[in-house]
């Protein structure tokens, strides 16, 4: 199973700061190739800035599931709406922070 790091409230990876049904994906940083529930835990827990993720690196599992552990790469997360798995919803106001994570 993978480790999510930061401030987690549930199993389900919602953390302090998102904490909506949706909220239940975890982003693995570059920088540290840690999982984090949000960029702000990731701020709070680490010393360095983060590394956005390239386009060309897209094919990188780097989106966990909360509910299942499934790992998405960025690509499969980036075209849906839910865990390919278990068909769980993911919070679509979430794009609003893709620039936080990779790079457009």
């Amino acid at each position: 199973m993978k480790k999510v790091y930061g401030f987690t409230v549930d199993d389900e990876t919602r953390c302090t700061h998102y904490q909506t049904k949706k909220d239940i994906i975890a982003i693995k940083f570059k920088c540290c190739d840690k999982y984090y529930p949000c960029y702000k835990c990731h701020a709070e827990a680490e010393d360095h800035k983060p590394i956005l993720w390239e386009r060309m690196e897209y094919d990188e599992k780097a989106v966990l599931c909360g509910v299942c552990r499934k790992e998405h790469t960025i690509d499969e997360y980036l075209h849906t709406d839910r865990c390919l798995r278990c068909a769980s919803l993911f919070n679509e106001a979430c794009e609003y922070h893709y620039h936080l994570y990779w790079k457009q």
